[in-house]
């Protein structure tokens, strides 16, 4: 029974960090909208859960090293792949941030991590309630 429970929990968990993933790199979108070459990221999030679900994580490419004391890279801590987004309206300065497109996908994904803490709350008082009887 407590597998069952960490297995609901863990989805949860992992549904809400690549949410709040996704939330950095969009405000990190907004905040460089008028960087000279910024180009707008962003992760696909089915994709990211599926992954996070699954157990694994995202592989990083190997660094070739060229000489045999070269250190090796350290592991990604992202809970994603990130991707770039291409521009829709393409700016003089090289710059693909939409202003319109990041504060709707922000907007957006701050419901739906609102919406996961609430059903996760609901699911939690209601377990509360059972074991209270």
């Amino acid at each position: 029974m407590i597998e069952s429970l960490d297995k609901l929990f863990q989805f949860h968990q992992n549904a809400l960090n690549v949410r709040a993933f996704r939330q950095q790199l969009l405000a990190s979108n907004i905040a460089n909208a008028d960087t000279p070459g910024y180009k707008a990221r962003d992760i696909d999030f089915a994709a990211a859960l599926r992954e996070a679900s699954s157990g694994g994580a995202v592989s990083a490419l190997p660094l070739r090293a060229s000489r045999e004391r070269h250190l090796g890279g350290a592991g990604r801590d992202e809970p994603a792949a990130v991707l770039y987004r291409g521009a829709q309206q393409p700016s003089i300065d090289g710059n693909t941030v939409d202003m319109d497109v990041e504060r709707n996908r922000f907007a957006e994904n701050a419901v739906h991590y609102d919406a996961n803490l609430t059903f996760l709350n609901s699911q939690i008082k209601l377990m509360l309630a059972a074991l209270q009887g």
